[in-house]
């Protein structure tokens, strides 16, 4: 990748540039793992616990119509399944399956190690600056939690408030908090 020095860019293109950066390397790893990425989204969402349909629906930012179309593909390919809500005869939450997990675990470190070079050209402060502001911009925006955050001591995916506050949910014989 070729470094351009000085070539500043306004805070709206950089962003948008950005997203593409991004949504281009998780297509890619899409791909290679045989899902669309809608799905590996799923996929992703779904490590940290099962989710309601309503509540999958909000965050995915997808209508009633496209996430049922999307659940029912994904449980075609026997990814996900859906679940009753004990106390609630009528609602369904979604849940991945043994091969789900499995194949969430993969897809998510591949897409984590792809992301992770898209700034190699930054040092150390430069790296921890831009989480910083990153991390500001999706917080003031109460962007949901759709991707979890990588522990990289443990190398590991950590969901620090995907399981709702102060709670924790248990995957994959582990708990995430």
């Amino acid at each position: 990748m070729a470094k351009v020095v000085g070539e500043r860019m306004g805070v709206v293109t950089a962003l948008v540039r950005s997203a593409f950066l991004v949504n281009a390397v998780y297509a890619g790893s899409s791909r290679e793992y045989g899902l669309t990425p809608q799905q590996g989204e799923l996929l992703c969402v779904l490590m940290a616990r099962p989710y309601g349909m309503s509540e999958l629906g909000r965050t995915l930012g997808l209508a009633k119509s496209s996430l049922t179309g999307l659940v029912d593909r994904t449980v075609q390919r026997g990814l996900v399944r859906r679940e009753p809500v004990p106390g609630d005869g009528r609602a369904v939450r979604v849940a991945l399956t043994d091969e789900g997990a499995a194949l969430a675990d993969c897809f998510y470190a591949e897409t984590c190690r792809r992301v992770e070079v898209l700034p190699e050209g930054l040092d150390d402060d430069e790296r921890a600056q831009l989480a910083a502001l990153l991390s500001r911009v999706v917080l003031d925006n109460e962007v949901p939690v759709v991707f979890m955050e990588l522990d990289e001591e443990a190398g590991a995916p950590r969901a620090a408030d995907a399981a709702g506050a102060g709670g924790s949910a248990v995957r994959s014989g582990r708990t995430v908090r």
